[in-house]
């Protein structure tokens, strides 16, 4: 930035969230593998947040910490977005915190934008 104050991360994951990732992985039988957050058109507000398990990057996705894999076209509506690990009442479930989301659904999986 002009001022010199470092530029925001563009997305970040929370230990808790990275660690289950870890252990959904060794679940499945693959250890190496990451996590796939993606951003389709969909759900009751619009956008929706897609998760899979994946067993690399592709060439242009953003990697954090080497374990959760956003590709670009997604990253545009996840800037400055985290992702944790929830564990509540109805159950456990990663959670995006996004603040380009305007509004969003109960569920807390599809929202939409501005």
């Amino acid at each position: 930035m002009p001022d010199g104050s470092p530029l925001p991360a563009p997305f970040t994951v929370t230990p808790s969230a990275l660690a289950q990732v870890a252990e959904i992985a060794a679940a499945q039988g693959r250890p190496a593998a990451g996590l796939r957050l993606a951003v389709e058109a969909g759900g009751c507000s619009g956008f929706q947040y897609k998760f899979d398990l994946a067993d690399a990057p592709e060439a242009d996705d953003l990697v954090v910490e080497g374990r959760v894999f956003v590709d670009p076209v997604s990253l545009d509506l996840l800037q400055g977005a985290r992702l944790d690990w929830a564990e509540e009442l109805i159950g456990a479930h990663f959670k995006v915190s996004n603040p380009v989301a305007v509004s969003g659904c109960g569920c807390g999986v599809s929202f939409s934008v501005g």
